[in-house]
Order: C-alpha cells, then sequence, then structure tokens
C-alpha cells in the first residue's frame, strides 16, 4: 500500500478524488437543512445593524471611558 502511494502518478489522482468528496461534501452540507437556511439568511443584515441591536442580553453593558473621566 505505502510502495503505491510513493509513487506520484498514484497519488495526484487520489489526492484528485479526496478533494473532490471534500467538495462534495461542503456544498451538500451548505445547501441542506431549513434551519442552516434560516440561520445563514438571518447573519445577512448584520453589518447593517446599530451596534445596540448586536449586543445580546446576557452580555455585560461596559461603561465608556470617557463618560467616567468626566
Amino acid at each position: 500500500m505505502f510502495e503505491w502511494l510513493s509513487h506520484m502518478e498514484n497519488t495526484k489522482p487520489l489526492a484528485l478524488v479526496i478533494f473532490f468528496l471534500t467538495f462534495v461534501g461542503i456544498i451538500v452540507y451548505v445547501f441542506s437543512g431549513k434551519k442552516r437556511a434560516k440561520r445563514l439568511e438571518s447573519y445577512k443584515n448584520i453589518p447593517f445593524l446599530d451596534d445596540e441591536d448586536k449586543t445580546s442580553p446576557q452580555a455585560p453593558k461596559v461603561a465608556d471611558k470617557d463618560q467616567d473621566n468626566g
């Protein structure tokens, strides 16, 4: 087995098959599942949200340093 893998003409097609199967697996993962699709759709507006909208209620509020000094 290891001798077969030591020849370059054998490893290139094997690597191609491994990478192709990985690519197909990623594509199937991304485009399958309705829950994932809804979650990913909700992420598309994150850059347009205000800072107040992005903070979660569980996150502690941090006071502004400028307000503490004066």
